[in-house]
């Protein structure tokens, strides 16, 4: 199935996201990985992508894969990526990412992830499922999390936005 979609289908094998300070405050693997070796990925990633200057390229060559990073502010987003997939597209994913993070938090901070890091996994599993990128309409996404917001709060209105979202009368 992915070799038939060609360069859309991109294969995520891991996303970090942590601050300058080398605190990991996201993580989401889409390959089954022992827990010790998550850990010591974690690790080299950390102090590798803190270590490049800003000037830096943003693709590194990491045990027979691609990572992309890009920082905004003062986080760091590490995406992994099979070594013949599109760095590009996972830059644009990265910037769709944030973009998504600062329309839902309104000029995202790494406080807004540290308190709210429910959100952000939820938002991030709108936009990626099973390693592949799933969703890339920021509109829908917005539409699905505000219909799950209503949800979780227990408006009246919560089964004309599931109704809404799912497009049954």
């Amino acid at each position: 199935v992915k070799e038939s979609l060609g360069a859309l289908a991109t294969m995520i094998n891991y996303i970090l996201l942590f601050s300058r300070q080398g605190k990991l405050r996201l993580q989401k693997w889409y390959n089954a990985i022992p827990q010790k070796e998550k850990k010591k990925i974690v690790r080299e990633m950390t102090t590798t992508v803190l270590g490049r200057k800003p000037k830096m390229c943003n693709f590194l060559e990491y045990r027979g894969s691609k990572v992309v990073y890009k920082r905004y502010a003062s986080l760091y987003f590490v995406v992994a990526i099979d070594d013949n997939d599109n760095e590009l597209i996972v830059l644009e994913l990265i910037h769709r990412f944030v973009e998504l993070l600062d329309k839902y938090f309104g000029s995202v901070c790494e406080l807004d992830i540290i308190f709210n890091f429910e959100k952000a996994y939820y938002i991030l599993d709108e936009l990626v499922l099973a390693g592949d990128i799933q969703e890339t309409s920021k509109k829908h996404v917005l539409k699905v999390i505000a219909a799950a917001d209503q949800l979780q709060e227990g408006d009246e209105g919560n089964k004309n936005a599931l109704e809404d979202l799912i497009g049954r009368p």
